[in-house]
């Protein structure tokens, strides 16, 4: 492997407003149990049921829906049949429910829904059949750390294909297409140069670039805001003087209104007054990252996107809001102590990243945007565009990317040979 890991373990720590201790979520079961100790009867044996049952639900579908191309949505229905049906209940069913018939502690609950927010959505709306992610990140996978920084993974691989002779050019943006029939000739960028090649393969979100350079009319404005995008993502990103001994590498931090607070949020018109938020500190891991007697931080707060919420002039007392917010509930006085201080709302990522609406992850999971439903990674008209990403299939988070391109690999070499 071109770069080294390591394991976290535990995985994250989860902070609820009303407890002075975090929970400490473990892939080993024996902890993790302790954490619940005096907070859910047996545990370890539910537990193990309900991982049980997400195990046997990501290795029935993983190589039916989440690795496989689909040439048309009936395609992707007849590939359905083949999940075993006692897995059926859980497409009809939320994540919330799902837990709600193995867990009693509300504790439990939250901090095992949580993953539906990686996919944009709460776990009121997020089919159980997502429960799968739970057993991928305390069984399966789990969390690993890249020595020196997950920006190590990008410049391992720009530096490899550099070897292999392909070329980058930076601040590009495409702005047109010239195509005749079902074949495009070339596209235009914002310095008005055309860039013509054999075949193409857009990493633009799936459905906006359709309609936006495209101009497809199922693709246009009013219908992609009818569609189920992901949460907007606040970022505060701040390096502060002194070492934060209470956070480690990921950390959340709940209020205790949890489905008050996640049936409101993404809908939103105003910044939350008590916002949830992430906090992710990788000088725990990767000590280079920050200066000596320092450490870096990251912040995200899952927030409305722009079709509700346009107007972002609340950013700096959004930011001062949860900074203060973390600053009591570590002891420590972040603002007297950052040296630095870089916000993001959904507007800049919007601007800086294309992301439709300022949406994070690009389109949501409900049950009409997964699978075949997803716009395609094959273009619609033209025989030689092709798409990866987070809005086509398989689906958002990093390795389901990382999965698309393989996807579209596979398809490009079936339809056209080595390339």
């Amino acid at each position: 492997m071109p770069f080294e890991i390591e394991e976290l373990n535990p995985v994250y720590a989860v902070n609820f407003a009303h407890r002075n201790k975090p929970f400490l979520i473990y892939k080993d079961k024996e902890k993790l149990a302790k954490e619940f100790d005096g907070l859910e009867t047996d545990f370890a044996k539910k537990l193990s049921a309900y991982i049980g049952s997400a195990k046997k639900m990501f290795h029935d579908t993983e190589n039916i829906v989440i690795r496989k191309n689909f040439k048309s949505k009936l395609d992707y229905l007849l590939q359905l049949t083949q999940v075993p049906l006692k897995h059926s209940p859980k497409m009809f069913r939320s994540m919330w429910t799902e837990l709600d018939r193995t867990f009693t502690s509300e504790e439990a609950k939250v901090i095992f829904s949580l993953v539906a927010f990686f996919l944009g959505d709460t776990p009121f709306k997020t089919p159980a059949v997502y429960s799968l992610l739970n057993y991928t990140e305390l069984e399966h996978d789990g969390y690993w750390n890249v020595k020196g920084g997950m920006y190590q993974i990008t410049e391992t691989i720009v530096d490899l294909l550099k070897k292999r002779n392909v070329r980058f050019h930076y601040n590009t943006e495409i702005t047109n297409v010239e195509f005749s029939g079902n074949e495009i000739k070339h596209f235009t960028d914002n310095h008005n140069k055309n860039w013509t090649a054999d075949l193409y393969v857009c990493n633009s979100d799936a459905a906006a670039f359709r309609g936006k350079i495209l101009k497809r009319e199922k693709f246009a404005p009013k219908k992609l805001d009818e569609m189920k995008w992901t949460l907007a993502p606040f970022t505060i990103y701040l390096g502060i003087k002194g070492k934060t001994e209470s956070l480690i590498h990921h950390n959340y931090f709940l209020g205790s209104n949890f489905k008050d607070y996640a049936d409101n949020i993404f809908t939103a018109s105003t910044s939350p007054e008590k916002p949830y938020y992430y906090v992710n500190v990788s000088s725990k891991s990767n000590p280079a990252s920050a200066p000596e007697g320092c450490e870096n931080l990251f912040i995200l707060c899952p927030v409305p996107d722009l079709r509700f919420k346009s107007d972002w002039s609340d950013s700096e007392q959004l930011a001062d809001n949860i900074i203060d917010d973390l600053s009591k509930r570590i002891n420590i006085d972040l603002k007297k102590n950052t040296l630095t201080r870089t916000i993001l709302n959904p507007i800049d990522w919007e601007e800086k990243f294309n992301l439709y609406r300022g949406s994070g992850l690009g389109l949501a999971h409900g049950l009409s945007q997964v699978g075949g439903f997803r716009p395609s990674n094959k273009d619609e008209v033209f025989k030689n565009l092709y798409y990866v990403g987070a809005s086509t299939t398989p689906g958002t988070g990093l390795p389901m990317v990382v999965i698309s391109s393989k996807l579209v690999t596979e398809r490009i070499q079936e339809e056209h040979g080595t390339v």
